[in-house]
């Protein structure tokens, strides 16, 4: 197991909510090689598909503007039977139907290989800055938030976030042998949704930076926390990492 899987079921019960109150949601089924991920695909995806930034007056629509609301959420578990390999759900309105609009945007990336563990999260952190990688599609800035373009031109041969959704498998699985299924989440349906997934996302982001001081430590560096243990409400996630890694260490050890 890896300190994340915990939260593999949260995000579904969070996409099951959206449904019971009423949100838009489309679902789409893709294919599991990164090759036939890019087959079909009505822009080009790979290293310098993209040829650079893409200014105001070539955007169509965008996504995750700071006044609209975004957040990004990246999970990966070693037991991939708890992903729906090739599942893109999108929550909300699709870039088809939003053209002039700057729409709200979640985005979560959920990850499985039966060969990942903890030490993995910065490799799978780069692989995720797409960069000049898909046509038509620029991010302006992405960490606990993800702020994007869509190009005129993209709309216009039929980019849809579907395409992004493939694109993203097909560059996460090219880039790693060991991811052997993935599923995309996408919100567009409101800030207030938003907001509820940021909720989620600041959890794994507490988990992210206490994974990275007590791997550091287990390398042999001491990090210190500025905080009191006794008195940091943050003390039950670092307490079930440091078991974890505790465990890991152990058959690191074997």
């Amino acid at each position: 197991m890896t300190v994340f899987d915990a939260y593999i079921p949260k995000i579904a019960e969070y996409v099951e909510n959206m449904r019971a109150t009423g949100r838009q949601i489309s679902v789409f089924s893709a294919p599991s090689s990164p090759q036939e991920l890019k087959d079909g695909l009505p822009i080009k995806v790979g290293p310098g598909s993209n040829s650079g930034i893409i200014l105001r007056e070539d955007t169509y629509m965008e996504l995750g503007n700071p006044e609209a609301g975004s957040c990004a959420i990246m999970l990966f578990t070693d037991r991939p039977q708890l992903i729906k390999d090739g599942a893109i759900t999108i929550i909300g309105p699709d870039i088809k139907d939003s053209g002039g609009k700057s729409l709200p945007f979640g985005q979560v990336v959920i990850i499985g290989g039966t060969g990942l563990d903890d030490n993995e999260h910065e490799a799978l952190k780069h692989t995720g800055f797409i960069g000049d990688q898909i046509q038509g599609y620029m991010v302006r800035s992405y960490t606990q938030s993800i702020w994007s373009r869509v190009s005129k031109d993209a709309a216009e041969k039929g980019f849809s976030l579907e395409t992004l959704g493939r694109a993203l498998m097909a560059l996460y699985k090219s880039g790693d042998s060991k991811i052997h299924a993935m599923e995309t989440i996408f919100v567009t349906s409101g800030k207030d949704d938003i907001k509820l997934l940021d909720e989620i996302a600041m959890q794994v982001q507490k988990i992210t930076k206490e994974l990275v001081m007590q791997t550091w430590k287990i390398r042999g560096y001491d990090i210190d926390c500025a905080s009191d243990c006794s008195s940091c409400s943050d003390k039950p996630v670092c307490d079930d990492i440091r078991e974890v890694l505790k465990e890991k260490k152990m058959d690191y050890d074997k």
